[in-house]
């Protein structure tokens, strides 16, 4: 599995060009990213260079294993991200817009002879992840759920002993 994802610039030719790379857990260890327990993921590029002009559609499809906040199991997660950027040369302006047209803008310094799409794949892997890992409703694990719901075989009076906020109970029904 590639580790970087780099666009060699200098050479490429107009039009447009595309570029495809396939990864796995090992790139988001490379980050140092423990949440994310397993990956296999395909990245796309399609670049446009015209004039000084280049553009980079980023397609991110595939899925991203996580631990379920509920249960602890592994939870699969689809991931399929359409990401437009646009690449601009030279220091970002103070006060610069991020983004133009629907696409958020790179910029990149000096004059590079290639562009390391590693960080961007990242960070919009990770932004595909929702912020709550939870399996559908009745796919966590039963062992798990047990011990989690009221209806582990406990009475409701000990389930209410042990439950911190039961003294709140019915306090502004007088």
């Amino acid at each position: 599995m590639d580790e970087k994802m780099i666009i060699p610039l200098n050479g490429l030719p107009a039009g447009k060009t595309r570029f495809s790379w396939q990864t796995g857990k090992e790139f988001f260890a490379s980050f140092d990213n423990s949440d994310i327990l397993d990956a296999d993921l395909s990245v796309e590029a399609i670049v446009e260079k015209s004039g000084t002009y280049l553009g980079v559609d980023l397609r991110l499809g595939g899925s991203v294993t996580v631990q379920c906040d509920r249960c602890l199991e592994d939870l699969e997660i689809e991931v399929d991200e359409l990401v437009p950027l646009t690449v601009k040369f030279g220091d970002e302006p103070d006060g610069a817009e991020s983004s133009e047209n629907g696409r958020e803008i790179v910029y990149l310094q000096g004059e590079p002879e290639s562009m390391d799409l590693s960080q961007t794949v990242y960070d919009y892997a990770c932004l595909s992840v929702p912020m709550h890992h939870v399996h559908e409703d009745g796919n966590c694990n039963p062992e798990a759920m047990k011990y989690l719901s009221q209806k582990s075989g406990e009475s409701q009076d000990q389930g209410t002993d042990n439950n911190p906020f039961a003294a709140l109970k019915g306090l502004f029904n007088k």
